[in-house]
């Protein structure tokens, strides 16, 4: 696009950016400036407004960019990411989300150190945060990279680039200036744009082909190049065993990596009570199936009405699918609707990454002062506040998360995303169900837990094909893949559990029975719950 249409996409683009920076500034001049005000927007939040606001903070740009390119590019294979991160909410409600809210006050650390020695938790539960969240925001920047670069009509080099420091520089700003309650308010705003958005173009999608799904299935096949096989398993994760096996592996890092994500759990401690923290997860499920079910209507319309091979030309990685759709359903490139919806649909994008990044800016940011930066300081005397220190690791993270964002540009940010859902699986999970769960559970467990799960899931994926040895990897003109699968899950997953069991069973400490009783029944009634 260019001239005036180019324009007027840039101007209505722009200004969800400028409405953000707009809430920031206002919730700036109001906020108290304690750490429960910055870690939690003084729990003050509804069920509903927090259910809204986990929706954005979750349905990031791996579901609306990456999920959708997926389903476009490789169909039925594609559905995996949809029907995984949906279920895996079912694990957040049955099993985390009330008893987190009870036992926790800001951190996943907070839940462990409730019965452990604090400092040796602490410090792996916040490494382990980090480096989830990193990962995690990886895929934010890849994402904002591919849509500005298409809007600006360049699908690589330095509109890419700007646009990933531009939207690093953004999320250090929100998470400095407005802590959580900022940061709520654009996820809120942001989950509406989103959910009007999704079904205003699966409205359009389903007019273009009157209301029949299975002739738009019969024409995403069609038009894909594979035919029925299109519609059927194994596109992607079909033929071999090694494909097979990633497969499942990333089935199972996608269902469990939900209840170790930092920036979810964190939201859980922005409302007042536990009851309305399992509220607000019903919202969100009721808000995210929606949503998905939406996104496989747009994948397959994309296949149907852009076609994969016209996706691969935009980006090779699928990411730009929904932007494409919009701008064929509003009347095709050149043309005032289809200009207009492609803008809205790029603004909508843009808000979605620009509201997850901040809240997972804002998680990782609390794991470094709370956790990491707060033991040390026990340890060595009085520094800087908390909060001063959150701020400072915020810009970190964001200089942090460019950089690595400039390396992975040409990754699937729906692929990137299971990367990260595989390692908060392997090194969170385990250690937080087994501190909610285990009454044997001790400090060498806690760990264990982290570091057994942690390690292995980075070291596989630094030996799998995802860093080098193949055309889409980091580096694909050096070879060092000796791990065959893209997701660790599958063998990182156990490793973590085991890790925990093991250091438990051959520690020399008793476990605190009087420790475990208390946060038992905080867990369970709310008692003592802050």
């Amino acid at each position: 696009m260019t001239g005036a249409h180019q324009t007027l996409s840039l101007l209505l683009f722009s200004g969800f950016v400028a409405v953000t920076l707009g809430i920031t500034t206002w919730v700036s001049r109001r906020r108290r400036g304690s750490a429960e005000e910055f870690y939690a927007g003084g729990r003050l939040f509804s069920p509903m407004e927090n259910g809204f606001a986990v929706t954005g903070d979750y349905v990031s740009a791996a579901s609306f960019l990456g999920v959708t390119g997926l389903i476009a590019l490789y169909g039925y294979d594609g559905l995996l990411y949809a029907v995984g991160f949906l279920v895996a909410w079912l694990v957040v409600l049955f099993l985390v989300a009330e008893l987190v809210r009870n036992v926790g006050r800001f951190t996943l650390a907070d839940v462990v150190a409730a019965r452990m020695s604090e400092r040796p938790v602490r410090i792996a539960a916040g490494t382990s945060s980090v480096t989830v969240s990193l990962l995690y925001l990886v895929a934010q920047m890849v994402g904002a990279g591919s849509l500005v670069a298409l809007l600006l009509g360049r699908t690589s080099g330095a509109a890419q680039v700007w646009t990933v420091i531009g939207v690093g520089a953004l999320m250090v700003i929100y998470v400095t200036l407005g802590g959580m309650r900022a940061t709520t308010w654009i996820q809120i705003v942001k989950a509406v744009l989103l959910l009007s958005g999704t079904v205003a173009l699966t409205v359009l999608v389903m007019v273009r082909f009157h209301g029949d799904v299975d002739r738009l299935l019969i024409t995403a096949a069609q038009r894909s190049g594979h035919g029925e096989a299109f519609l059927a398993p194994g596109l992607k994760y079909g033929g071999s065993w090694t494909a097979r096996l990633d497969f499942i592996s990333l089935g199972v890092a996608l269902v469990l990596g939900t209840a170790g994500l930092p920036h979810i759990l964190s939201r859980f401690y922005t409302v007042p009570t536990a009851r309305a923290a399992r509220r607000s997860a019903v919202w969100s499920i009721g808000l995210i199936g929606g949503f998905y079910l939406m996104a496989i209507v747009l994948g397959f319309g994309a296949a149907a009405v852009v076609g994969p091979e016209a996706v691969r030309r935009s980006n090779e990685a699928g990411n730009t699918a929904v932007p494409l759709l919009a701008l064929d359903l509003g009347g095709g490139a050149g043309s005032t609707g289809g200009t207009v919806l492609f803008a809205v649909v790029a603004a909508v994008a843009f808000a979605t990454i620009l509201a997850v990044v901040a809240g997972i800016t804002l998680a990782s940011s609390a794991s470094v002062a709370h956790d990491l930066y707060a033991s040390l300081r026990r340890s060595r005397g009085d520094g800087p506040g908390e909060v001063a220190v959150a701020r400072f690791a915020a810009a970190g993270i964001g200089l942090a998360a460019i950089a690595l964002g400039l390396l992975a540009r040409d990754l699937n940010v729906a692929f990137l995303v299971g990367l990260a859902f595989a390692v908060a699986a392997s090194a969170n999970l385990p250690v937080l169900l087994y501190s909610l769960f285990w009454r044997a559970f001790t400090t060498r467990g806690a760990v264990w837990a982290v570091y057994g799960g942690l390690v292995p899931a980075l070291g596989l994926v630094l030996l799998s094909p995802v860093v080098s040895g193949s055309p889409g990897s980091f580096f694909p003109d050096v070879d060092f893949q000796y791990f065959p699968l893209q997701n660790p899950g599958l063998v990182s997953i156990p490793l973590g559990f085991l890790a925990g069991w093991l250091g438990t069973v051959t520690s020399d400490e008793a476990a605190d029975e009087a420790k475990y009783a208390e946060t038992e029944v905080r867990s369970l009634t709310g008692a003592g719950a802050v």
